[in-house]
């Protein structure tokens, strides 16, 4: 490819890579906020938070984007620019997936460890910022690796809406050359590095998390020997 196509590809994977931090930060924020609804004490939050999660699970991410860029400026006059349309729809459906992924890890924590805290006459919020989510974060990496690598595969669909990301640019410059094969195995190739990327500073993450934690390594306890019973003539 000629440098100017080779500009072309790298200003889409900009845009892809800007796609993916919004919609990521979009997504984290409902995943946490849905999530600990999903185990308030008080039933209204936890239908709230429910209905939110299955509606967005249950429904098309390309039909969702769709809606939020053709839909909502003949409904409610909101005109959004591409990116911001493609970052609210995908933030918004992969954060229903990942509100279950906080509320298995909260549901996951000892109860023992939430008893201590009403004992201790710990508020909710307290008991959530100071016992639960330390333990249940470091819990929620490995799945949210995965959620992001999904979401970075998902951010192709914006292609759809004329964004200029990686996919879109990528088509751009196979129609210039007449090559496929060659175009979408760079594509594939860019991807993967940038999946590969993310899965090493999610696992970084994980590791340093776990540690702040605070568990020490079992000690080893040596071996004591105990006579058999009648071992004395």
């Amino acid at each position: 490819m000629t440098s100017g196509l080779w500009e072309l590809v790298l200003k889409g994977v900009w845009v892809t890579i800007q796609l993916l931090v919004f919609s990521a930060l979009l997504g984290a924020a409902i995943s946490f906020v849905v999530g600990i609804a999903r185990t308030h004490r008080l039933w209204i939050v936890r239908f709230l938070a429910g209905f939110y999660t299955e509606v967005f699970r249950g429904t098309s991410a390309l039909v969702m984007l769709f809606w939020v860029y053709f839909v909502l400026p003949v409904a409610f006059g909101w005109q959004l620019v591409p990116l911001w349309a493609g970052a609210l729809a995908l933030g918004m459906t992969y954060g229903a997936y990942g509100a279950e992924i906080v509320r298995g890890a909260l549901n996951a924590v000892d109860p023992a460890q939430k008893e201590g805290g009403i004992a201790l006459s710990f508020t909710p919020w307290q008991r959530m910022r100071l016992i639960m989510l330390p333990q249940a974060v470091p819990e929620m990496i490995p799945p949210f690796s995965n959620l992001l690598v999904e979401l970075l595969k998902g951010t192709a669909l914006v292609s759809i809406i004329n964004l200029g990301d990686l996919t879109f640019s990528a088509n751009l410059v196979r129609l210039a050359l007449q090559e496929s094969a060659e175009i979408y195995t760079y594509i594939l190739v860019i991807y993967f590095v940038i999946a590969f990327l993310l899965t090493r500073v999610m696992r970084g993450l994980e590791k340093k998390l776990k540690a702040g934690v605070g568990k020490k390594p079992e000690k080893k306890v040596a071996a004591v020997r105990v006579p058999e019973a009648g071992g004395v003539g």
